[in-house]
């Protein structure tokens, strides 16, 4: 099941300075958000200038990890002042995520991604056969801990409508965790939702008069956030890389799930409504959780994090070389990094998800590449939907629709 925002975009490239033979702009109309499903198919509006203009266009395609798939060219004649299209199709791409760059003149015009049949990219789960228990241990442990759960009433942020708490709980291996809480001023129960933030985010708090029905938690988990005067984890990602036992992501993933302890807790929690969200390691952190807690109504994860480890690294610069400098001075091989990281791949916790999930990603992501995006997706049994934003980066969180999208999908999953 998928969702596409619109039909047709039409995105103005270049201006005249980039062409050497008097193209004054290049327009490449974007047909199905770049997102096909048969044939892929691009339309280029060549836009001539003062002067007539000729010569050729070249459109090279590869593949996301750079490997040459084909490249084809049209030759264009416009007059001066006059606009001409030309053309570029190719059939029977295999499922996944392309790169595509359109030159005029040996000079590179404009370079984006596209995808085909994103449903079907298909990334196996490598789960060790101790996968489950590993975590159910580790869940276990962090029940035995006591959250000693402590609120601060923050008068200066608390508003009309809702108060605003600073909370402070104890996590796995007794760590203290920290986050805003603000909940309606009304009686009664409501909604909640549970947010996990991006790797490094400063802490944010929502507006305490944004709006009345609906209670909000905003997780800064360990070392990060509103955590940050107290770390000691250093480059979190890097931390205890040498043993799954140690490694930041175990306590991590658990402060997720004692987030939603935190919420279950509430007086004014409606149980039946609890639903989380995040962006890029908040996306990570609510598929996992997600996984991990079948408290969760619902999740509406965006350009989720840590996913499909193997292929990830063959794509980006970061977090590669960080984690990969931290697994050669403990003396890691390959083998022994990937083996590793499987417990904490976002792909191997998702087949366990039993709530719906909408998923959101940015089409030219280059942080978490839209087919790491899909590798935790595709293994996803449940109900589930995703939005293309085809223009967008590692930024989906500055789109409106986005937002407007996860609101709808939330209250279409609220039990009244």
């Amino acid at each position: 099941m998928k969702r596409l925002l619109s039909t047709t975009v039409f995105v103005s490239m270049f201006v005249c300075a980039v062409f050497g033979r008097g193209l004054q702009s290049v327009e490449v109309v974007c047909t199905q958000n770049w997102i096909y499903d048969d044939e892929v198919f691009f339309n280029v509006i060549l836009n001539a200038g003062e002067d007539a203009a000729t010569g050729a266009v070249t459109l090279c395609i590869a593949t996301d990890k750079g490997a040459a798939v084909c490249r084809m060219s049209q030759s264009y004649s416009v007059e001066a002042g006059a606009v001409q299209q030309v053309s570029f199709s190719m059939a029977d791409l295999p499922s996944g995520f392309y790169r595509a760059t359109l030159i005029d003149d040996e000079t590179e015009a404009f370079a984006w991604n596209f995808g085909v049949r994103p449903d079907e990219v298909v990334s196996a789960s490598d789960a060790k056969a101790d996968f489950r228990s590993f975590w159910q241990q580790t869940l276990d442990e962090l029940a035995a801990v006591d959250p000693e759960y402590r609120l601060v009433k923050d008068r200066a942020r608390s508003g009309k409508l809702r108060d605003v708490y600073n909370v402070e709980m104890r996590s796995w291996g007794g760590e203290t965790i920290r986050g805003y809480y603000v909940v309606p001023r009304a009686k009664g129960k409501f909604p909640v939702i549970v947010t996990y933030m991006g790797y490094g985010a400063e802490p944010w708090c929502p507006d305490a008069d944004s709006r009345s029905d609906v209670a909000e938690f905003v997780l800064s988990h360990r070392g990060q956030g509103l955590n940050k005067p107290t770390n000691t984890y250093g480059d979190w990602i890097r931390y205890g890389m040498g043993d799954k036992a140690t490694f930041y992501y175990r306590g991590a993933f658990m402060d997720a799930v004692r987030a939603i302890d935190f919420a279950a807790s509430r007086d004014k929690t409606d149980m039946r409504n609890i639903f989380i969200d995040g962006g890029s390691q908040g996306g990570a952190l609510t598929l996992v959780a997600a996984a991990l807690d079948d408290r969760v109504a619902a999740a509406a994860p965006f350009v989720p994090f840590l996913s499909d480890y193997p292929d990830y690294f063959a794509l980006v610069d970061w977090p590669a070389a960080p984690v990969k400098d931290a697994a050669a001075q403990a003396g890691m091989t390959d083998e022994a990094l990937y083996d590793m990281l499987s417990y904490f791949d976002v792909k191997n916790f998702t087949p366990y998800i039993e709530c719906p999930v909408l998923m959101g990603f940015g089409l030219q992501d280059f942080v978490c590449p839209p087919h790491t995006n899909f590798a935790g997706y595709n293994n996803i049994t449940t109900e589930k939907s995703w939005i293309v934003f085809p223009r967008r980066g590692h930024n989906v969180e500055q789109e409106p629709s986005w937002w407007q999208a996860r609101e709808e999908f939330f209250d279409r999953h609220t039990t009244h």
